[in-house]
């Protein structure tokens, strides 16, 4: 496995980040269904919101984590793909009229407004429900059945009513609403913490960590879940449209509560550090060395889009 020393700053650790990039977005191509038959419109979206870019934060995070316990082999491979679809459907619904309604996403027109609002509802249920037949794809590359139904069951509850899906709900509900610190708190846990949670449980789950360091994992992937939010709080009120890839000031036009506007910029800013501290002391309590992990993570809540 390659390693970087240290830290993110490198020159070598922005090379060893677009390898590890290009060979992820390989992983999760390689699962993406094919644009024929006469519903050949709904593969077409799907691909589309997929393809139309990101960090590969999730797939990432998770085969890093797979990595940082011995892991090996391809059974991972169907769970990059599988955790990249949930999260690029959650950004097609988010970006509906009826949510967040924004018309750029990442750069490009978001699938609504290039497919139709009707396609674009059908294109995130559609890339739900593909990512678990995806994953268990991986029953066919382990004879470890047990780890992966295991790892399936981590990412339908991180995904569902209880995890981003029930985040989702409370903070759609108090959209134009005053929301507590509490209650934000809660939103952001689920709506953003969930997934990385679920990539990073799954990542240490099937590369074969006990019990103990799984909840170790469940826990730092969550504080990196609400760095990584508040981060993008941060940005939105201080990046360019440019930087970000979508609209600036998106929270305020929709009068959103963020973790800014309660807290201050300030304090946010400086929060987003203690957080990443706690997150990072979790990792150095691991076993297993992993230096690109923690660069990616220190990166993370550095980022300036």
């Amino acid at each position: 496995m390659e390693t970087v020393k240290g830290a993110d700053q490198t020159a070598g650790f922005k090379e060893t980040l677009a390898k590890r990039t290009k060979e992820v977005e390989a992983v999760v191509e390689q699962y993406l269904p094919k644009e024929e038959g006469h519903q050949k419109t709904i593969f077409e979206a799907m691909n589309y919101s997929v393809r139309a870019g990101g960090k590969r934060l999730r797939p990432m995070l998770m085969e890093e984590t797979y990595r940082l316990f011995g892991g090996s082999g391809q059974k991972i491979g169907p769970f990059m793909a599988a955790i990249e679809m949930i999260h690029t459907s959650s950004l097609i619904h988010d970006d509906l009229p009826c949510m967040d309604n924004d018309e750029l996403r990442r750069g490009v027109p978001t699938v609504w407004v290039k497919f139709g609002y009707d396609m674009a509802v059908l294109a995130g249920d559609a890339l739900l429900i593909y990512a678990v037949e995806t994953a268990a794809k991986a029953c066919t590359l382990t004879d470890n059945g047990g780890a992966v139904a295991r790892a399936i069951g981590i990412l339908a509850a991180k995904t569902g009513i209880y995890g981003m899906i029930g985040g989702q709900v409370v903070d759609v509900q108090l959209t134009n609403q005053p929301i507590s610190k509490e209650k934000l708190d809660f939103i952001y846990r689920l709506k953003t913490g969930a997934l990385l949670e679920a990539s990073m449980m799954i990542g240490a789950l099937l590369g074969g960590a006990d019990e103990q360091q799984i909840k170790k994992v469940e826990e730092m992937a969550s504080l990196i879940g609400l760095a990584f939010q508040i981060q993008d709080d941060i940005l939105d009120v201080t990046a360019t449209t440019e930087q970000l890839g979508k609209p600036v000031y998106s929270d305020e036009k929709n009068q959103k509560t963020t973790y800014v506007t309660l807290e201050g910029l300030e304090k946010a800013k400086l929060d987003v550090a203690e957080i990443s501290a706690r997150a990072i002391q979790i990792l150095q309590e691991l076993p297993g060395d992993n230096p690109f992990l923690e660069g990616l993570i220190n990166r993370l809540i550095t980022r300036e889009k």
